[in-house]
């Protein structure tokens, strides 16, 4: 047996087109404290300068190995902007994208319910594509997607640490960590309803934004964007600060605007 086919035997994942690494700066990622502070100190995060929502429904989504709480700063300012903010209700974002995507479409019908009105979703990296995810299977249930930093081309250029923890939680599969972690998570190997809505998207029916920084440290931006420009909106920010960063909140704000104007 050859070496290829001994990697293949000992690791049928371990080539995969769909996932590759990047060089991006992570050091850059250090500086998201900084981002934070010129976050409290801008005019919109107090709600002054952006147009406001009428009490229209935004579910927030975590990126990869966070929870909700990495997002309560954008969940407060939407609600002091006017929409009616939805935690998640995902956990931590450490398992199945499949599974994970059906915890959010719960969320996504409950505020649908609640509101009487179809529902805006604001995902940061891994929570963006599962939000693009949610909308390509169900547009009857979502009005706009925002993706922020997030990586859902066919193609996906990343850090090597994001590839490594990737392949660590697939190591773990079945543990507390990652319980519905199968063999193929989190690569284009897996034949679910997410890396399908990731390799082949069917007809888009929902608006989506798409907003990037070429300043990411864990993403390439690259991958993060729409091949229709109109769809993408550059934004100079680290890759964990596009959820406190001033430009990109004026952004959701407009942007979400938008989608309630149509």
């Amino acid at each position: 047996m050859n070496v290829a086919a001994q990697a293949w035997v000992g690791d049928p994942f371990a080539e995969d087109p769909s996932l590759q690494p990047a060089p991006t700066p992570i050091w850059r990622e250090a500086l998201v404290g900084l981002e934070w502070l010129a976050l409290r100190a801008s005019p919109v995060y107090w709600g002054f300068g952006v147009p406001r929502g009428r009490g229209e429904p935004v579910v927030v989504v975590p990126g990869f190995l966070a929870s909700d709480l990495s997002l309560v700063e954008l969940y407060w300012w939407l609600g002091r902007i006017g929409y009616r903010p939805y935690f998640s209700n995902i956990g931590r974002n450490a398992d199945c994208p499949d599974y994970v995507a059906r915890k959010l479409l719960e969320t996504v019908r409950r505020a649908r319910q609640e509101t009487g009105q179809r529902v805006r979703l604001v995902g940061h990296s891994l929570g963006g594509m599962l939000s693009r995810s949610v909308a390509l299977d169900h547009p009857d249930e979502v009005a706009m997607v925002i993706t922020l930093g997030s990586p859902f081309r066919d193609a996906v250029r990343a850090h090597p640490a994001l590839i490594s923890a990737a392949a660590l939680l697939r190591e773990r599969s079945g543990s507390l960590v990652a319980p519905n972690v199968g063999p193929a998570c989190f690569s284009g190997h897996c034949t679910c309803g997410f890396v399908r809505n990731m390799l082949a998207p069917g007809r888009w029916e929902v608006a989506r934004v798409a907003v990037y920084s070429r300043r990411d440290g864990v993403v390439d931006w690259q991958s993060c964007v729409e091949e229709d420009p109109a769809l993408n909106v550059e934004v100079h920010c680290s890759h964990l600060g596009m959820v406190v960063h001033p430009q990109v909140y004026r952004v959701v704000a407009e942007r979400l605007r938008e989608a309630s104007a149509e």
